[in-house]
């Protein structure tokens, strides 16, 4: 018989798991509010029309499509089966398909609810997407986005409140952070002055590789796409900037004093640098020239947040877009917003073992049960103990003493509640603190003290 198992670049999570996780989304989740975001969801599966042609030619091949309900073979001739053709044979087959982000589902909910929701309109969406992507360290098929977005604003503020919000959350989760920025209008500038303006996608996807392969292979790639030798070399000083933030951007205004949309990438970025500094953003902010985000919808500033003591890829990253409704038929309405990779953010905090001790879901107190009086006696504690919020259990029929304690410490129970005839009488029970072996009588009340102490 086959061994039950799962799809590659997929997981189980254990309940343990699960409250570190819950840990990360409610951490996550009270920031987002903080600023004055709101929840929404949408649903797993899109119709393809809505998915396909928005992340680029490779984004199209990593879609999970879904075979049409019913006999989807029906509408088929010999001659498209025996053609053989994977694409034009899922046009008949499939209409639907997995979401591969959260964004492009997004800007088709504003569209199709513009007149019920208000402007600028601020939400956040923790859900799982989905990518036919290879399996690999950090990489999954299936793994939840945590997004927040803002839409109908062109204020700068708003870049300043998402990086806001990504200093907040990290401080919060003790991750060291660097947060990397750029902006896409700077990217169109340098293609414009090295001469090859239509060739900013082959250009911006090839640069955003440099961590993974450095400048001699980039040069290479952007070569490939037959790009003039002529523009490579003017493109190297560009990629080479350094020195601080400031030093760099002055150093950009020289090399873009002839490309309009360059210099105006440059001002919009000095405003995000000097807002971070007047609200004293703690968090490190570089600007950094390779970062181009693959995703072609991108008009503005571009960030991607790294951790800085692990081997990871990016943990957040986002921009600003200034069209991305424009593909629903919603033309002039500009978003910007992050996006948090709850799943890279777990495997770090699990490196780093850095989850609080005890858990909001852990259970705090056991009551061992020696029999149907003592059972019957526990269950108003129990009650009073939940009333006060109190995460409380019983072990649900009599059994040995051990096999009850061993439940309460595999479960890591900090407290045992004993109940016998001495405690019963005395209205009260026996609390053992199971980290120190101490017990003691008490009163319900007490045991309400002792446990939220």
């Amino acid at each position: 018989m086959q061994k039950p198992s799962i799809p590659k670049g997929t997981r189980d999570f254990t309940p343990q798991e699960m409250a570190n996780r819950n840990y990360i989304f409610n951490t996550i989740k009270d920031v987002f509010r903080l600023y004055g975001f709101q929840q929404i969801e949408t649903p797993a599966m899109e119709n393809l029309s809505t998915l396909m042609g928005k992340y680029g030619e490779e984004g199209d091949k990593l879609l999970f499509k879904i075979l049409n309900s019913g006999d989807y073979m029906n509408g088929l001739n010999d001659e498209e089966l025996l053609g053989r053709n994977s694409i034009r044979l899922t046009n008949k087959i499939s209409e639907k398909g997995l979401r591969y982000d959260l964004t492009v589902p997004f800007a088709r909910f504003v569209v199709q609810h513009q007149n019920e929701i208000s402007f600028p309109f601020k939400r956040y969406q923790i859900q799982p997407v989905w990518r036919a992507d290879r399996p690999q360290k950090g990489r999954y098929r299936e793994f939840y986005q945590c997004d927040v977005d803002v839409v109908g604003s062109d204020s700068l503020l708003n870049e300043l409140e998402l990086i806001q919000i990504v200093d907040d959350i990290y401080r919060r989760l003790k991750i060291n952070v660097v947060v990397k920025i750029n902006n896409r209008k700077i990217l169109s500038g340098i293609a414009e002055i090295i001469g090859e303006a239509e060739k900013i996608t082959d250009i911006t996807v090839a640069i955003d590789k440099m961590d993974k392969i450095g400048l001699e292979k980039v040069n290479e790639e952007i070569a490939s796409k037959g790009i003039s030798q002529e523009a490579i070399d003017k493109l190297q000083p560009i990629l080479q900037l350094s020195g601080t933030n400031s030093q760099k951007l002055e150093q950009l205004k020289l090399v873009l004093a002839d490309s309009e949309v360059g210099l105006k990438g440059v001002a919009e970025l000095e405003t995000i640098f000097g807002l971070c500094e007047t609200m004293k953003v703690e968090t490190t902010i570089e600007l950094d020239l390779t970062l181009a985000r693959g995703l072609n919808y991108y008009t503005g500033a571009i960030f991607e947040v790294k951790a800085l003591d692990v081997e990871m890829g990016s943990i957040t990253g986002g921009g600003r877009y200034d069209n991305l409704t424009g593909v629903f038929g919603m033309e002039g309405v500009s978003g910007v917003g992050i996006s948090f990779g709850a799943d890279r953010i777990y495997d770090v905090l699990n490196q780093l073992a850095l989850y609080p001790e005890t858990s909001v879901e852990q259970t705090k107190i056991l009551f061992v049960s020696f029999g149907e009086k003592e059972l019957i006696y526990s269950l108003p504690w129990l009650n009073s103990l939940r009333a006060k919020g109190i995460n409380a259990e019983i072990y649900p029929e009599p059994a040995k003493m051990k096999k009850q304690m061993s439940y309460a410490d595999n479960k890591k129970i900090p407290f045992v509640a004993i109940v016998g005839e001495t405690e019963m009488n005395a209205g009260k029970v026996m609390l053992k603190n199971m980290k120190s072996g101490e017990q003691s009588l008490a009163t319900l009340e007490e045991v309400i003290k002792i446990i939220l102490d």
